[in-house]
């Protein structure tokens, strides 16, 4: 009995240094909708040169992504994101990282988008501004602007993370209908990925 008492009282504690160092985790207000335009914004890229959403966005578009350098679900998937950026610019739109995470430095974010190739620019977010605007909670998450900057879609790339056994691509099926000019079936998936790391 006492040794249960002990095992209660160790998870107990347990659970409280984890969230001690994790902080309170964040709850989105779920105010920014699919159908919710989005303002221009700036922000500086990995070299330090501000960079605009208007600026950036192909002509039909943009797809924001949220990246990080240490994320394993992000590691995953970031062959298939490369591959979908050069999909994505053939139909006048373009893909954006964003970095938001509070935990890595420029040098790491910089050194991993240099060694993983990515073929995009990555924009940082500090103080996580443009992620609590967009209530974006994971790494990878994926926005879908039109032209117009009005959210078509949001959520997950596909359906498996380990990109094996893919049977649904939540992203492209969306972009495909509204390029086709028909109705979006899925426009809210659930992201599955790390905690964004906010400061």
């Amino acid at each position: 009995m006492r040794r249960k008492s002990i095992i209660s009282v160790a998870m107990l504690a347990l659970a409280a240094f984890i969230l001690a160092a994790c902080g309170e985790e964040y709850v989105p207000k779920g105010e920014f909708t699919v159908g919710t335009k989005l303002d221009n914004f700036t922000l500086p890229d990995l070299s330090g040169t501000p960079q605009s959403l208007d600026k950036l966005k192909g002509e039909n578009g943009a797809v924001l992504v949220w990246v990080s350098a240490q994320c394993p679900v992000v590691k995953s998937y970031n062959g298939r994101i490369n591959q979908v950026a050069e999909e994505l610019k053939a139909k006048g739109i373009n893909l954006i990282g964003v970095n938001s995470n509070s935990t890595e430095s420029l040098d790491y974010v910089t050194s991993t988008a240099r060694e993983v190739g990515y073929k995009f620019p990555v924009l940082i977010d500090k103080g996580n501004v443009l992620a609590d605007e967009l209530e974006a909670s994971v790494t990878p998450e994926f926005y879908y602007f039109d032209k117009q900057n009005v959210l078509l879609y949001h959520g997950a790339l596909d359906n498996e993370r380990s990109g094996k056994n893919v049977t649904i691509n939540y992203l492209r099926d969306a972009l495909d209908s509204a390029l086709g000019k028909q109705p979006i079936k899925t426009s809210k998936t659930n992201a599955i990925g790390c905690s964004i790391k906010r400061a």
